[in-house]
């Protein structure tokens, strides 16, 4: 059995103290960030914090080997006295929001190959996406990650902004987006780049930016600027 220290209490740590609970190899115990004065010992301490409190948590546990979650964060932000890594799930996570782990790339990175085969073991006693990154690697996923979940997830507030005060559900458009979302599982996203900015339709363009607000006109026009300039 593999004993781990859960450090936090968030969407992360939330989700993987369930997903432990399940898991044959592991015992788990969770504890709060604030409540670090008798850290019980563990073969793996996994910190699920805020990013700017990693190096405060981390500098207070004197555990054989510390993680931490982050996908903005290297692995020298860790404070601690011994060994370090890094247990990032490349995934969006919200409490009441269940998470099929078996789907979630776990991005590893440790200082050693022993703490390496650890961190592989823990990950696949609840996962099966496994990839060794480092902390230049992991920061470019997480930079792409903004770009395709959290940008893509505000304009879809955008979009159902419109859609709301025009009077239309904004249901209609969950086909749009799932295929979208899949079709690039067939295609790269510039094959699969499609509307009035590839096609260049000035027409089109102009009356959309006459139905929206400034806000949303900046970004349609950045938007669209951007698609033109990407096309060869």
């Amino acid at each position: 059995m593999i004993s781990v220290l859960l450090v936090g209490n968030g969407n992360v740590a939330t989700h993987l103290h369930a997903a432990f609970l399940k898991a044959d190899a592991i015992t788990i115990t969770q504890i709060s960030s604030r409540n670090l004065e008798n850290t019980p010992e563990a073969d793996l301490t996994i910190i699920a914090v805020s990013d700017d409190a990693i190096a405060e948590v981390s500098s207070k546990i004197n555990n054989k080997l510390v993680v931490h979650t982050s996908g903005g964060c290297s692995i020298n932000e860790l404070k601690n006295k011994n060994n370090k890594g890094v247990f990032y799930m490349l995934q969006t996570f919200s409490k009441g929001k269940e998470v099929n782990f078996c789907e979630v790339p776990f991005c590893l990175e440790a200082t050693n190959k022993k703490d390496q085969q650890l961190l592989d073991k823990v990950a696949k006693s609840i996962g099966e996406k496994i990839y060794e990154v480092n902390s230049e690697q992991r920061k470019a996923l997480h930079v792409a990650a903004v770009f395709v979940n959290n940008f893509t997830n505000h304009l879809y507030k955008i979009g159902n902004d419109i859609c709301t005060e025009h009077k239309v559900p904004f249901e209609v458009l969950f086909p749009l987006i799932k295929e979208t979302a899949s079709k690039i599982e067939f295609l790269s996203p510039k094959k699969a780049q499609t509307g009035p900015a590839v096609r260049k339709d000035k027409k089109t363009i102009k009356n959309h930016l006459d139905l929206l607000d400034e806000n949303q006109q900046e970004i349609y026009q950045l938007l669209t600027k951007s698609i033109q300039n990407s096309v060869d």
